[in-house]
């Protein structure tokens, strides 16, 4: 056990702390933003658009894909690493959050166009794929997509337990509670949609997301028309901080960059592979098409959910301890913006996030375990396994086992760069290949009009 902890802590400390990651999924987003000619930025009236994909009668949609890809996204991370970047690098770091969203967009892109374009057809009719897919088509290297998955499940094992433990933490720092009572509830709920019917995750994540999402933004909404008049000092001292301007609870200007960047690549998760397996379910009729859904997931969690978060805070910086930090703090700018009512939506949005991002996760891992075996009983012992790690996650704070879920992220998102920067002109391809259909779609619409 010692030995695994030396090589897990080895590794974490190697990837994220000495920021290799980071320099890699930046290199790489710039790199395909390039490559794309900065598809993110003149084909985003598509990207916004691209829910809306023509699918058969028993296939998965666009709508439902991106439901899924967002609620791995979408977690306590949107919350908390919000926080946390500005504790530690000021309002600045919001828009370097920004900057690697819309980076990170084109990386998303190539992804999950290439999960798409290589996936597999079960006998069902339904599809399969993900980096591991590809690995096995493209590079014929099974062994590799092996390692690949075996992380994935690693991750995710991890990524359950955290989330477990942010609903119950949440819970009781609001207003008491059993730990193991709660645990016990969180497992049983989770467990008649873990182990229900083949589609109960998917069709139970098609009601959460979009419900989380706008309670979410509608109080937000509320939160930004209170304080109109106060809008164009916000955006300047973010602007203003961005470049290493006046500090703001203690950020220097490579601070500022650091906290932003790293806190936006965990977030929108771009480059780490996770969006191939929520891609690759749409029964879509381009493969560039579900591309453009999970680009504009990455919009969705950075440039809405994460400013959301950072907005409810700046809103309310002067008026609050500035020495507040994690969730106390965020739930102290609710309290001042809506009242008393800040307590329980903090406890009701951080428990959709989280238990939005369990489902999923436990899909993804589901996936993954069916590239490595795709033996029935396997997968039901790994659903009992991963109900287990809900109890247990909300019942202890085990660090070692959250260290396994940055330590899998970490491997995964590792081979992921390595496998879709030498394979990346099949997307850039199809990309090319779906503009010059939509160039015609509109040349056919516009001709129609004019006979008209």
């Amino acid at each position: 056990m010692e030995l695994i902890k030396l090589i897990v802590n080895t590794v974490n400390s190697l990837l994220w702390e000495k920021n290799i990651l980071v320099i890699l999924l930046i290199g790489t987003g710039l790199y395909f933003t390039y490559k794309t000619k900065f598809m993110q930025l003149r084909l985003f009236k598509e990207v916004a658009t691209s829910l809306f994909g023509k699918t058969t009668e028993e296939g998965r949609s666009s709508f439902e894909s991106f439901c899924l890809g967002t609620a791995c996204r979408v977690g306590a991370g949107n919350i908390a690493g919000v926080v946390v970047a500005l504790s530690l690098g000021g309002p600045g770091a919001l828009f370097w959050m920004w900057i690697v969203a819309l980076m990170g967009a084109s990386t998303a892109f190539i992804e999950s166009t290439l999960a798409v374009a290589n996936r597999k057809k079960l006998e069902n009719g339904e599809y399969i794929g993900g980096t591991p897919w590809i690995i096995e088509k493209k590079i014929n290297k099974k062994w590799i997509g092996i390692i690949f998955s075996i992380s994935s499940i690693i991750c995710y094992i991890g990524v359950t337990q955290v989330m477990s433990n942010s609903i119950v933490e949440t819970i009781i720092g609001g207003y008491s509670g059993n730990k193991i009572y709660l645990g016990i509830i969180l497992s049983v709920i989770s467990s008649f949609l873990i182990l229900g019917k083949k589609d109960k995750i998917i069709d139970s994540l098609n009601k959460i997301v979009p419900i989380m999402a706008i309670i979410y933004l509608a109080v937000v909404l509320f939160i930004i028309i209170k304080n109109i008049n106060f809008i164009d000092d916000v955006i300047k001292l973010i602007l203003a901080n961005a470049f290493g301007g006046k500090e703001f609870l203690g950020g220097t200007f490579g601070g500022i960059v650091m906290q932003g960047v790293r806190r936006g690549l965990f977030s929108n998760e771009a480059g780490s592979g996770n969006a191939g397996y929520a891609a690759s379910i749409a029964d879509i009729d381009h493969p560039a098409k579900q591309g453009f859904v999970q680009m504009f997931g990455v919009f969705v969690d950075t440039l809405i959910i994460c400013s959301a978060t950072a907005f409810i805070i700046l809103f309310a910086h002067n008026n609050i301890d500035p020495n507040l930090k994690g969730m106390v703090l965020f739930q102290k700018a609710l309290e001042y913006h809506i009242g008393w009512i800040g307590k329980p939506f903090t406890v009701v949005t951080i428990t959709l996030f989280c238990f939005s991002t369990i489902l999923g996760v436990v899909f993804y891992g589901k996936n993954a375990l069916n590239f490595i075996n795709p033996n029935n009983k396997i997968n039901i012992i790994y659903k009992f396994i991963m109900i287990g790690m809900i109890f247990v996650g909300a019942v202890e704070e085990n660090h070692f086992v959250w260290g396994l879920a940055d330590f899998g992220l970490g491997i995964m998102t590792l081979i992921n760069i390595i496998v879709i920067l030498p394979l990346s002109g099949e997307a850039l391809n199809l990309l090319k290949e779906y503009e010059i259909s939509l160039k015609e779609r509109k040349y056919k619409n516009t001709s129609e009009i004019k006979v008209k």
